[in-house]
């Protein structure tokens, strides 16, 4: 069976950097069995009912401005999976979590920033899944679950976003870590190892820092979405924690 897995994607621009991170995204696939297909949660895309990715071949969308020209001409064409993303409608329909298809949206960079670094030969069949941040994050937690069986069939399920991310708070030129972004994720350790699902569904007011490192939720919520789709033995092992400008933190966690 598969673990789940946590990835953060940091800024658009991780696709072209060369650094302890990436190094880890870049050898993840030689350390690890190929999947027959990816299901990745993006906090880049939000929707209020939970959309899942059906388009046969992906676009690539360049939501952000501002980065190297080179971004723009990057692509990420994989294919996706129509009877997997049916499938995933039933197993979230089985739950009572109400699953749309959508047939048009292409990969933003919350998912093939990531998808590049892990298997650039983007020779795996992907299925995309929305965010809905007006969730209880226990119901976050279930939508993960929801897929769990799914790794039984070698489908590696995938939560992208970042467990601190606070743009406005950024400093550009930090090469030291933000005392606060770093508390918020030391407590968040200690309650992941732990499996404290009480403490982590209310972390806004348990967790240190948790304004500063969590502004709006959308995210945090593919950690969560990711760990549901881990829930069986609950364990939960930090593989990478760096940061980049002061606090934005570019964390992996696997989830068995």
């Amino acid at each position: 069976m598969l673990p789940s897995y946590f990835f953060a994607h940091g800024a658009p621009s991780i696709v072209l950097e060369d650094n302890s991170y990436t190094d880890l995204l870049k050898t993840f696939a030689a350390n690890h069995p190929k999947p027959k297909a990816i299901v990745l949660f993006s906090a880049h895309w939000e929707e209020n009912v939970q959309a899942v990715s059906a388009s046969k071949t992906y676009s690539t969308i360049y939501d952000f401005g501002g980065f190297q020209d080179e971004l723009y001409r990057m692509t990420y064409p994989a294919k996706g999976d129509r009877s997997l993303a049916d499938r995933i409608v039933s197993l979230f329909e089985s739950q009572g979590i109400q699953a749309v298809t959508d047939d048009e949206r292409g990969l933003d960079h919350g998912a093939w920033a990531v998808l590049k670094l892990l298997y650039p030969d983007a020779d795996i069949p992907v299925i995309a899944l929305s965010v809905n941040r007006y969730l209880t994050n226990e119901q976050q937690y279930q939508i993960g679950k929801a897929l769990a069986e799914l790794r039984e069939q070698d489908v590696l399920i995938i939560g992208s976003g970042g467990t601190v991310h606070n743009l406005r708070a950024l400093n550009w030129r930090s090469e030291g870590v933000d005392d606060w972004a770093a508390g918020f994720d030391q407590w968040l350790q200690e309650h992941l190892e732990s499996w404290d699902l009480d403490a982590l569904f209310q972390y806004r007011t348990l967790a240190p820092y948790a304004a500063q490192a969590v502004p709006t939720s959308e995210h945090f919520i593919p950690l969560l979405l990711a760990m549901g789709a881990g829930d069986g033995i609950r364990q939960a092992k930090l593989l990478h924690r760096s940061y980049q400008y002061g606090n934005l933190s570019l964390s992996c966690w696997e989830f068995a």
